[in-house]
């Protein structure tokens, strides 16, 4: 197919960037509510997810729906989610970061859930879809302190820098990730709608 013209009007792609340097407010955020011993990392981390494979990714992420297989072929059920690989490739580079499980790496008051939440903040420009299970993830451990026992049998498990996207029992497993459930009627992403 021949050429018609050079197209002119379109900018290059943002990629390879200070992605936290680009957000003033965010460092200026980070110092002030106690975690400029992050400042490093947070802006590391900006520099690592704003390259165009990253972007690639989440391209593909987004572009690939999460696949349901209820029953294998036998009939038998399975309840099995096959994730597209760039998924579990962003995970895993979330995970690695910490930002399901930095709030509660440090005592309360060092400043991890800022340092936290400025990488989330991040990472959420980018690609906000596995965000879900990662909020998740750092919102579950303290409801699970209500149960003791509960909260010491999952907080080993949650407290890994280790994705494993493996299905299987959690006991053989690196690392999780978590979920909270709503019985509310009508629950759904539309929090209105709530009855």
């Amino acid at each position: 197919m021949g050429m018609t013209h050079e197209v002119l009007n379109q900018v290059p792609p943002l990629e390879n960037y200070d992605l936290a340097g680009s957000d003033p407010l965010l460092v200026d955020a980070l110092i002030r509510e106690g975690g400029s011993w992050g400042l490093d990392e947070t802006v590391a981390w900006g520099r690592t997810i704003s390259g165009g494979e990253i972007y690639q990714l989440a391209a593909e992420a987004n572009r690939n729906d999460p696949i349901l297989h209820t029953h294998d072929r036998y009939g038998h059920r399975r309840d099995t989610v096959d994730f597209h690989p760039s998924w579990h490739e962003l995970l895993r580079l979330s995970v690695g970061a910490g930002l399901h499980s930095l709030p509660f790496e440090k005592p309360p008051g060092e400043g991890s859930r800022v340092v936290r939440d400025a990488k989330f903040t991040l990472m959420s420009q980018i690609e906000q879809g596995h965000g879900c299970p990662i909020s998740m993830t750092t919102s579950v451990l303290p409801a699970l302190r209500a149960n003791p026992a509960l909260y010491e049998e999952w907080r080993k498990r949650i407290l890994t820098r280790t994705y494993d996207p493996s299905f299987g029992p959690v006991s053989g497993k690196a690392g999780v990730l978590l979920g909270m459930g709503m019985t509310e009627k009508q629950g759904g992403s539309d929090v209105r709608a709530n009855t």
